[in-house]
């Protein structure tokens, strides 16, 4: 299974990814946040990342790879 972001480009463990758009929920993430040291889930659309103290999961569709 592959995981692309918004662009197309092909995700893998340890990518680095930026927020394309502001998403508000638990956490407030603002476009351009950077996210180092991603991990690929088993999901075909989320990955999870680092923040602080605890883990994201972040649908693909609002990154890009950096």
């Amino acid at each position: 299974m592959t995981l692309k972001d918004s662009n197309g480009i092909t995700l893998q463990d340890g990518d680095s990814v930026m927020v394309i758009k502001d998403l508000k929920g638990g956490t407030d993430l603002k476009r351009g946040k950077t996210f180092k040291g991603i991990r690929v889930t088993d999901s075909e659309d989320s990955i999870e990342v680092k923040d602080g103290r605890g883990t994201l999961v972040l649908k693909a569709a609002f990154l890009k790879k950096v």
